[in-house]
């Protein structure tokens, strides 16, 4: 039986759901809302207004939709998958009372502390000239991340290497209100050190199925250089997260969470990110978010060899133990081709070229964000234009591959990072340097 599906959502992260819903026997007909030009060969873009409760309610019982997936974070802290759970429709999507784990950094850090998830150190602040005192203070010293605590699409976080840079990032968030009323109040945090890592996993609030861990790319410029962006490329999986890793993860952080998830009541079907940092104490949250990362869903949906949709519908039934995730061999990166000046000021309406010849190279993959297409024609429309993804049997195939279509891609300005994955290509070398040091050794002792 064909199911039709609504995927909300316009970005890179959506596209990539878009292809592998599309890859489902079970998808029918596939409504994109308000979709991209990228997503029209998939499925069926409609103008369809996500912030009106009633009209996604009236375009769902329409249409006959299945199951409504929800890709970004605002439709779900507005409270769209409670809309549509009332009327009794099958929804991808975490309830807008879960969905404030993302919503608000605060929230978020209130309930690590009440459930005993591992985290950083935190203070909270709703008064500036509070929170340049404490930034000033011999105490603020170990307190040098400045989070905004509302949504702030990916760039409300700024990490300071001194007291005047922080003071000048709470200025910037509470005073100047670059990121509006998200920042009325902060969070500063104590600063963490180690690899970051993306682990993501769908979660119907009892069970919780993790995708291959993922490593994303913030600075917008080479050697993780620059202001934070909405993300600059990934990779997945990544070397950092090892076993020893994983069973601490499981044990410390999904089992709590989960245990706060019905501790509390909320109703969580949906995705769950954990945004980890990898400690010399053990792994860390240093974030929540309720949906799939972007770049990093540009790695994971290529990755999948399951049928998502029936994953999807599980998590909307609730019924998640009674399916498995299976995933193709191999590697994925993606390098997200950005406007020149993102993220800052930048323009639009530039022609872009290649972009039929780099889907036909081999393995790679292009998924839109900020296009616009007139007459076949496509142009710029946003700051991060398309993610560019490659597969391979290993990680240097994968990265290989991504930065090939690349190259076949042009628009004026265009601008992306050429390191994405380099912090893991030199950290396997060394390990497997070690590893063929260590058994050189082991062979000697041996004729010894």
């Amino acid at each position: 039986m064909k199911n039709a599906v609504l995927l909300i959502g316009s970005g890179g992260r959506e596209h990539a759901i878009a292809l592998a819903l599309r890859r489902s026997a079970s998808v029918g007909d596939l409504f994109c809302a308000p979709g991209n030009a990228g997503m029209a060969d998939v499925g069926t873009v409609t103008a369809l207004d996500v912030s009106d409760h009633a009209a996604v309610l009236r375009f769902v019982e329409q249409k006959n939709i299945a199951l409504t997936v929800i890709g970004p974070e605002a439709p779900l802290v507005a409270g769209l998958p409670d809309a549509l759970r009332a009327k009794n429709h099958l929804v991808l999507g975490a309830s807008k009372d879960a969905a404030m784990l993302e919503g608000s950094k605060i929230q978020a850090k209130t309930f690590m502390a009440k459930y005993g998830i591992p985290t950083a150190g935190f203070k909270v602040f709703s008064n500036p000239t509070e929170a340049k005192a404490f930034a000033r203070s011999p105490e603020g010293a170990a307190f040098r991340v400045m989070k905004a605590d509302g949504l702030a699409a990916g760039k409300g976080v700024v990490v300071a290497e001194t007291a005047e840079g922080l003071v000048e990032a709470i200025d910037d968030a509470m005073v100047t209100k670059r990121f509006g009323a998200a920042g009325d109040k902060i969070i500063l945090e104590e600063t963490l050190t180690g690899p970051e890592v993306s682990l993501m996993a769908l979660t119907d609030g009892r069970t919780v199925l993790p995708f291959p861990a993922s490593q994303d790319h913030k600075r917008v410029f080479d050697n993780d250089e620059g202001p934070n962006t909405g993300g600059m490329g990934a990779y997945a999986p990544t070397s950092f997260y090892d076993d020893l890793t994983r069973v601490e993860v499981e044990k410390n952080i999904i089992q709590n969470f989960v245990r706060g998830v019905q501790a509390e009541g909320w109703d969580f079907r949906g995705i769950i990110y954990f945004g980890l940092m990898l400690t010399k104490k053990g792994p860390k949250v240093l974030e929540f978010n309720v949906r799939l990362g972007d770049p990093e869903a540009e790695v994971i949906m290529p990755l999948i060899e399951s049928d998502v949709f029936e994953l999807f519908k599980a998590v909307a039934e609730g019924n998640l133990s009674n399916v498995s995730l299976q995933l193709k061999p191999g590697f994925a990166c993606t390098v997200v081709m950005a406007s020149g000046g993102y993220p800052g000021s930048f323009e639009t309406g530039l022609p872009i070229t290649g972009l039929d010849a780099a889907a036909k190279t081999d393995r790679v993959f292009v998924f839109h964000a900020g296009t616009k297409e007139k007459d076949g024609a496509f142009s710029t429309s946003g700051g991060r234009v398309l993610s560019v993804t490659g597969l391979g049997k290993t990680l240097d195939a994968a990265v290989v591959r991504a930065y090939q279509g690349v190259k076949r891609i042009s628009f004026s300005k265009a601008h992306f990072r050429n390191d994405i994955a380099g912090k893991a290509l030199k950290n396997r070398r060394i390990t497997q340097r070690i590893r063929r040091m260590k058994d050189r050794r082991v062979a000697t002792l041996g004729k010894a």
